[in-house]
């Protein structure tokens, strides 16, 4: 078993909101009589359901609520087991899917203090990501400047399938807000349910939900670069959150080969697909979606062609290895300190900035 050293960052936990009612002491007299009114009771992605064994590792499932709920549990499972010395949250919660602007805004806001006051507050590791209502660009931007007062938020939090593809340029004051305020932008599995989770329409079942993930990172990814966005905000960092890495060297290189062939339809993209990869994306470790075979892995490590392209995490609670086998067999001691330390710290300058000020005599 490849061993994790002590002092990595975490960049995927993913802390449960008990209940919408959770959320009611940080919403205004108006919004809290909306949803006692409304009768609302939760807000439930179907990327995760609560009872999908993948949701939870069974010796992480609590005997009562979600699993994430606790904090003592967080603690003990994750932060204490695996000697983090940062965890980033990455809250999973329904706010996006609500189809109301002012109510998707209002939600996120609660969120976002939720997450500060019952998480952050109590536990000097964890560092947040700001959830933002993506349906209106200048809500979400409003969101983001609210949040970055607070140095422990250190990414704006997205999801891969959304209304329109994430190049598009009516996102782009996210994106100059988060490059503004040294915030990454992290893109996480995951959905709004607005439309269909693949190009071809509604599967049946779970798992075609869930494998389909892949294929919207490598389209968002696709966006993300031939619309320019690396261009206009060359110092922006994204992190691409349970993509799977393993379809990186295939993709790229077709991405590359067709970006030679008609790039004169975009001259903006002045950078090979794979150099802009290498410098402004990054992917997290789990799910790990390679053969339990160290030869195989470390010879797909090598076509990736660096070795700052991944991010160590668990993606707490949700079951994606058993044990303390988080990081798969056969890396390097070298390459275990670039994904678990050195990466995670070149990835968020405000993580970078915090550990740089408390190294300072």
């Amino acid at each position: 078993m490849t061993s994790p050293i002590a002092g990595g960052v975490d960049c995927d936990l993913h802390p449960a909101v008990p209940h919408l009612t959770s959320l009611l002491p940080y919403m205004n007299d108006y919004w809290r009589d909306q949803v006692t009114t409304r009768g609302m009771t939760d807000l439930v992605s179907q990327s995760y359901p609560t009872n999908s064994p993948i949701s939870s590792r069974p010796d992480w499932r609590p005997a009562q609520g979600k699993p994430g709920a606790d904090l003592a549990d967080m603690r003990k499972q994750a932060l204490d087991r695996f000697a983090v010395a940062y965890g980033i949250c990455n809250p999973l919660y329904g706010v996006q899917m609500v189809f109301s602007e002012d109510m998707q805004d209002a939600f996120c806001r609660a969120l976002n203090d939720w997450l500060a006051k019952e998480w952050l507050d109590k536990d000097e590791r964890l560092r947040g990501s700001i959830v933002i209502p993506t349906q209106s660009v200048e809500k979400s931007v409003a969101e983001i400047e609210r949040c970055a007062k607070d140095s422990r938020f250190v990414q704006v939090l997205m999801l891969v399938m959304g209304d329109m593809p994430l190049g598009k340029r009516a996102y782009w004051p996210i994106y100059a807000a988060a490059e503004r305020l040294g915030l990454t932008i992290g893109v996480h599995a995951g959905s709004a349910y607005h439309n269909p989770p693949t190009s071809i329409g509604w599967g049946s079942y779970h798992i075609e939900d869930y494998v389909a993930q892949a294929t919207a990172f490598q389209t968002q990814l696709t966006s993300l670069i031939v619309e320019g966005v690396f261009a206009r905000h060359p110092n922006l960092k994204m992190v691409m959150l349970e993509s799977g890495f393993t379809w990186l060297p295939a993709y790229l290189w077709r991405l590359h080969k067709f970006w030679r062939g008609i790039r004169m339809e975009t001259p903006w993209v002045d950078r090979a697909p794979l150099e802009i990869v290498r410098s402004n994306i990054r992917f997290s470790l789990q799910p790990v979606d390679a053969p339990p075979d160290p030869a195989t892995l470390n010879r797909l490590f090598d076509h990736m062609q660096s070795d700052e392209l991944l991010l160590f995490s668990t993606d707490y609670p949700h079951w994606q290895f058993d044990g303390d086998e988080v990081l798969p067999e056969g890396i390097s001691p070298d390459l275990v300190s670039k994904i678990m330390i050195d990466n995670p710290l070149k990835t968020y300058g405000r993580l970078k900035q915090t550990v740089t000020q408390e190294a300072t005599p």
